[in-house]
This record gives C-alpha cells, structure tokens and sequence, in this order.
C-alpha cells in the first residue's frame, strides 16, 4: 500500500511576517506624504487586538492638514499627527488587561512619546523593521524607558518574505 500523505505548503509566513505585513498593510492607509508607519498589536495566543497608522486626529480634515516637515512647529505636521503606535493602542476596544503582555508590530522603532503609551497599555514587546532615527533623543530616551520598564524590544532580521505581494483580483 503507497503512502500518499501530503505535506504543508512552503513558504508560508512566519507570524512575525504575519504580523509585520498587517502592520506594513496599515501603514498604507497613512496619508503623510514623507513618512507611513503602521502598527500591528497582538496578544500571547496570536490573536490580532488592534491596528494603526500615523494620521490625522479624528475630525480635522486630511486636505487642510499641515504634512510640511520644516518649518515653523505650528505648521508642520509634527504638533498634529497621532502615531500608528498611539493610534493603534486606542483603537483598542477590549479591557486594558487584554493588552498585558501584548507585543506590538512596528514599521519604524517608536518614539518616547509612543514608549510611554506602549508601557502604560502593557504591551511587553516591540517588533520593528528599522531603527533609522536610533541616534535621535527620542528614540535614546525609548530606549531607556522599554530597558527600565521590562518592555523587550527586537528588529525583525531575516525575513524570508521580504516581498509580499496580494492579488486583489476576484475569481471565479
């Protein structure tokens, strides 16, 4: 008698990969011309709990917002934008108890502002595709708080789907 057993597929994405693409996905929906960053927050048993990109606050109008990036503070998009981690995090519509031990999925490694929302959520770990402002005091200051508050934070290297591509198409 033949053994006829078939296998898994290959090249499946890892969660990790999952995870990040959801985030890279989200960060889609971000209108700022510069810089789109999304965010993916998932709990211990890989169950997505929310997601977020870097926009608007709610109620002010994308056509009338300030995306300069120099310039005087009030006019440039940096006093205005919610990041995806923020947004992400308030997105959240369950009990803060199921953000506990949380690890959220990020584009760009967050800044102090984000740290401080990302420990007093809960969240345990950061997962990041790039660190490019590390030399920055914001990102130095994440940093310290993620050491000093047990928040563990990794770059995700290695990635064998490094280019997902979606077929939107309908079929059938």
């Amino acid at each position: 008698m033949e053994n006829n057993v078939v296998k898994k597929r290959e090249g499946y994405l890892s969660w990790d990969e999952y995870f990040m693409a959801i985030a890279k996905l989200s960060s889609m929906r971000s209108k700022d011309p510069s810089t789109q960053v999304g965010a993916c927050i998932v709990d211990k048993d890989k169950r997505i709990l929310s997601i977020g990109y870097n926009g608007a606050p709610n109620g002010f109008d994308d056509d009338a917002f300030p995306w300069d990036r120099v310039g005087n503070a009030v006019d440039t998009k940096y006093f205005y934008v919610c990041h995806a981690e923020m947004n992400a995090i308030l997105n959240f519509k369950g009990s803060r108890r199921d953000l506990e031990g949380a690890t959220i999925y990020v584009d760009l490694f967050p800044c102090n502002e984000c740290a401080k929302l990302i420990i007093q959520s809960g969240i345990k770990e950061v997962v990041y595709l790039c660190d490019k402002y590390a030399n920055t005091d914001a990102v130095i200051v994440s940093k310290k708080l993620f050491d000093t508050c047990g928040v563990k934070y990794r770059l995700l290297e290695n990635i064998a789907n490094d280019k997902i591509n979606i077929d939107l198409e309908i079929k059938g």
